[in-house]
């Protein structure tokens, strides 16, 4: 079992989405099985956007498998709800008088990311402050009411049970799209001679399993060695771009596009079934194993 583990400050809640950072990656696997196993346990990270939110006060909820994610056709258009990113600072509530002199060195010019490594209470100091990307319902109704009703570089204060804050939103965009594609669609979208050159194919099986069988066009990124390719799939794939992966069943590849998107790959679809189902469904040319 592959395993990149994380640590969230205060909440004991899994989190099935990942990593803006590099993450820390133990590997098993069960003889039994020729598969490997993302495992998403939130962590403290060194902030390199895009990422996860983390904080203490988020909201103790069961989360959301992605921020939007379908299971049904790949013709309708996910997403639309703003992300916002966002950094804090956190103080005691009965700190006032510092809340008020953190406002003012604010207002002379001082960054907040500064402060809050000097200041904050906050787990995110040792990040400057730094949240990550950020949806409605993931952070507690007071931060979330203020974090969403700020301009972009304002700062603006608003009070939870765990204290003051000292809030500023950096930047937003729209919610990202993961979603499962049918193996007949997919099929449709390679009749189209321009479909490889605009979307990104991945394959996430080992070498072993493409030498049996293989679709044109995917670029392999067997899941076994992610620590090898992981830290470089911003700078090798475009995240703006419709991203497609692919394993044998979907089970590796789902646990792929999950962490894609959470690395701000806007639009990310999941082969159904892999290339067994597609070699079942529309290509009996296709060897199966």
């Amino acid at each position: 079992m592959l395993r990149i583990s994380y640590l969230r400050v205060g909440v004991a809640i899994s989190k099935p989405s990942s990593i803006s950072t590099l993450p820390s990656i133990s590997f098993s696997s069960s003889p039994s099985s020729s598969h490997s196993h993302l495992t998403f346990i939130p962590k403290t990270f060194l902030f390199r956007p895009p990422s996860l939110p983390l904080s203490p006060f988020t909201s103790i909820m069961a989360p959301k498998a992605s921020a939007s994610y379908s299971t049904g056709s790949s013709s309708g258009e996910g997403g639309g709800e703003r992300e916002i990113l966002v950094q804090h600072l956190l103080v005691k509530e009965e700190d006032q008088k510092l809340l008020l002199d953190l406002l003012q060195r604010i207002s002379k010019g001082e960054d907040l990311s500064d402060l809050a490594v000097e200041y904050s209470i906050c787990p995110s100091k040792d990040e400057g402050g730094m949240l990550g990307w950020v949806r409605k319902g993931q952070m507690v109704p007071e931060f979330e009411e203020a974090a969403f009703g700020a301009p972009l570089n304002k700062v603006v204060r608003c009070k939870t049970q765990f204290g003051w804050h000292l809030l500023q939103v950096l930047s937003e965009r729209e919610e990202s799209l993961l979603q499962d594609i049918q193996p007949a669609e997919l099929h449709a979208k390679f009749q189209d001679p321009n479909f490889s050159e605009e979307a990104q194919l991945i394959d996430v099986r080992e070498p072993e399993e493409v030498d049996k069988a293989s679709l044109p066009g995917f670029t392999v990124l067997p899941l076994r060695q992610f620590g090898t390719w992981g830290p470089e799939v911003t700078t090798k794939f475009d995240p703006q771009k419709d991203t497609y992966v692919m394993c044998h069943h979907g089970v590796r590849s789902l646990q792929v596009s999950k962490w894609l998107q959470s690395q701000g790959f806007r639009k990310v679809y999941n082969v159904s079934g892999g290339i067994h189902a597609y070699a079942v469904q529309v290509d009996p040319s296709v060897p199966k194993y």
